[in-house]
């Protein structure tokens, strides 16, 4: 069995993911972090301190489905007590990034950072980076829940990385292209498109747009409910405790 103790239970993802991990035969949900004062959620114990948590419970892996401010925070405490984190939220920086690497050498212990659980939009991540080897031209359009804080999305800024490692920088559109409204034409990176749409209904949704001569290839995802994240959220859990090192992206995952 492995033990999980996951933060954010009361969050939409969050209750999806308290749901998923204690119907899993392999899994066993110790303990539940929250800021509200509360003894038990659903017959688990909550804790408010995530020191307490650790001391506590004494889990395998830690799953973080707060925010970017706490998530940082969290994922570095659950390292330094010896516990893998498993991270569900985006905004981490660059340096973010470099310091979780270096902590995870030095203890020897896995963590894993996921923009987007979902296996699909992993796949249409990973088309999108063959797909730009022979078309360079490209625009994406990522659609959320109008409760969503970050724009551009975690998948778009995913997508447009690995896009860009074989995609020539280069200006798209016409050289004296104007925009009559600000932002008409989206964000730019190195040149392409990026474009957040934010309307009640959405869940999540993403669209890259490649533009050829004479032709138009579209490769899409969307995410109808936040269970087509939880075949993720288990992968992640499996693979980080085979793990000696600090993984962003699910992508790294998958061949």
């Amino acid at each position: 069995m492995i033990r999980i103790a996951l933060a954010g239970p009361r969050g939409k993802m969050g209750k999806e993911a308290l749901d998923f991990i204690r119907s899993t035969a392999d899994f066993e949900l110790v303990g539940l972090l929250d800021s509200k004062e509360t003894e038990e959620l659903q017959n688990y114990p909550v804790y408010t301190s995530i020191e307490e948590l650790f001391a506590a419970t004494k889990p395998d892996v830690f799953v973080d489905l707060t925010t970017p401010e706490l998530a940082m925070k969290h994922t570095m405490t659950a390292l330094q007590n010896g516990v893998r984190p498993v991270v569900g939220t985006t905004g981490f920086t660059e340096q973010d990034l470099k310091n979780l690497e270096n902590e995870c050498l030095e203890r020897s212990l896995g963590c894993i950072i996921a923009p987007n659980f979902s296996i699909g939009a992993i796949l249409m991540m990973k088309f999108a980076e063959q797909a730009a080897k022979y078309m360079g031209d490209v625009e994406i359009i990522e659609m959320h829940h109008d409760q969503k804080l970050d724009a551009p999305s975690g998948t778009a800024l995913k997508t447009a990385e690995l896009i860009g490692r074989h995609r020539t920088v280069h200006k798209q559109g016409h050289v004296e292209e104007q925009e009559l409204l600000p932002g008409a034409r989206g964000a730019d990176i190195e040149g392409m498109k990026l474009h957040s749409v934010r309307l009640p209904g959405l869940v999540a949704h993403q669209q890259v747009l490649f533009g050829g001569e004479g032709q138009l290839l579209t490769l899409r995802h969307d995410s109808f409910s936040r269970g087509s994240f939880m075949p993720g959220v288990a992968l992640s859990i499996r693979e980080v405790l085979k793990r000696d090192m600090c993984i962003y992206g699910l992508e790294n995952l998958i061949e």
